[in-house]
């Protein structure tokens, strides 16, 4: 089927007009009972006869979780785009290729091990030592990943993704480690974190992360006539003068960071970087330039609503949204393995 692509003129200023519209709604909708016009008057200084648990409510848990939707969609995104033009593999994804798995392990180590400092130190566990536990685990398993599936020849996908779902299985196995010796509240975070939650969004981290996503747009769009240049095939892109192996340990270095810090503040949230890409492909094309902002908008938008429907749809209790983009990512998955099947066929 033959989708019709929108001009980047009028695809951005709608995104924008839609993710505007979702963020208002994300502010609104909780399952405590907060009128639309209540939501928005919180937001504004001159309103004090409001009562002090509106205002708690909307600044200190829905606007932080809000605001770290965004930027968490965003990363994951921007990742999976930049990571399926690298590889020239529309099933290539931070979570499929084993970089969520490895930044997953270090970041659930990092809890089981500093866990007794937790309580005296928060800061220290939740922007210290879990992304950084967290940056070095998606980093070595994207170097083993990378190292598997590269010789001579240059990258081999089929390699890759092989030693992507090895990775992910040890990954795994490890977190297993964790959990049975992880104490009763090291496992309560572990239990919750692994299912993807933005529930615990604080300020600080909140500006890391759109200090990170602020940091991967400007290095991305710097690299995107690199990517351009990949989707011709390693080969040319060297003849056009591009120094391959340099641009690809760079690129796959900035993903693990953000994938890193996206796994070190929300937990594991899968799939976000394998649909997201596509949609912006059927939109606006494959160039690059394009693609990655329109990326990280769609996947600041695509968050937001799973996050909603995680908090709506078993109300008053709450879903991990892990769960919800898994359950919207899987079939688009299963679909995408056929569609590659079909071609190969």
């Amino acid at each position: 089927m033959q989708f019709q692509r929108i001009p980047a003129a009028i695809i951005f200023p709608l995104g924008l007009l839609v993710l505007a519209a979702a963020i208002t709604s994300s502010v609104v909708v909780g399952p405590m009972g907060i009128s639309f016009s209540d939501s928005l008057k919180a937001l504004l200084p001159w309103q004090p006869e409001l009562p002090a648990h509106i205002q708690i409510v909307i600044h200190q848990i829905r606007l932080p979780r809000t605001l770290l939707c965004i930027a968490v969609g965003a990363i994951l995104a921007l990742c999976g785009a930049v990571m399926q033009g690298l590889f020239r593999n529309p099933l290539a994804d931070p979570g499929i290729i084993g970089v969520s798995g490895g930044a997953s392990l270090g970041a659930a180590l990092a809890i089981v091990v500093f866990a007794p400092l937790a309580t005296n130190y928060p800061l220290l566990l939740s922007l210290g030592t879990v992304p950084v536990f967290a940056f070095v685990g998606g980093a070595v398993s994207t170097y083993l990943v990378y190292r598997l599936g590269t010789d001579k020849n240059g990258t081999s996908v089929t390699v890759m993704l092989l030693a992507g779902v090895a990775i992910a299985a040890l990954s795994g196995a490890a977190m297993g480690l964790m959990n049975y010796l992880a104490d009763d509240q090291a496992l309560r975070d572990l239990s919750l974190w692994s299912m993807g939650s933005l529930a615990g969004a604080t300020w600080p981290g909140i500006a890391l992360a759109f200090v990170a996503l602020g940091a991967l747009m400007l290095l991305f769009d710097r690299d995107a006539n690199g990517l351009n240049a990949f989707l011709l095939g390693e080969a040319e892109a060297r003849h056009m003068g591009i120094n391959v192996q340099r641009l690809k340990r760079r690129l796959i270095l900035l993903c693990a960071a953000g994938v890193g810090i996206c796994v070190a503040l929300s937990g594991v949230i899968g799939f976000l970087g394998l649909i997201i890409p596509h949609l912006g492909r059927m939109l606006c094309g494959p160039n690059h330039k394009t693609l990655l902002p329109l990326s990280a908008l769609l996947g600041a938008l695509v968050l937001l609503v799973a996050d909603m429907l995680a908090r709506v749809v078993a109300a008053p209790t709450e879903l991990p949204v892990g769960i919800i983009t898994a359950i919207l990512g899987a079939p688009f998955f299963i679909f995408m393995l056929m569609k590659q099947r079909g071609r190969m066929s």
